[in-house]
């Protein structure tokens, strides 16, 4: 029963990251060379990102950051839940 919640809310983390991030970071986490040019979308396993903190993160989706618009209509948990869905791709 605990393997299916799991199962579950990994499922809804990643429905999350596709509906508002996949777009522009890939559905693994990598770029599509052309987005990564003209927008300058850094792949998960870039130095630069690899070294943010989760709170750095989370402001980065939350605030924007360079080209990345804020993203808007999530609650703080989706919010959360994309950013460990994005970090889950660097391991």
């Amino acid at each position: 029963m605990v393997c299916l919640a799991a199962t579950a809310a990994f499922a809804q983390s990643d429905a999350t990251y596709k509906a508002k991030c996949a777009m522009c970071h890939g559905a693994s986490g990598i770029p599509n060379a052309a987005m990564a040019a003209a927008l300058g979308v850094p792949a998960p396993t870039a130095p630069a990102v690899k070294a943010l903190t989760e709170a750095q993160m989370i402001d980065v989706v939350k605030n924007g950051k360079g080209k990345m618009k804020p993203v808007t209509g999530l609650t703080d948990a989706q919010v959360k839940e994309a950013v460990d869905t994005f970090r889950s791709f660097v391991k």
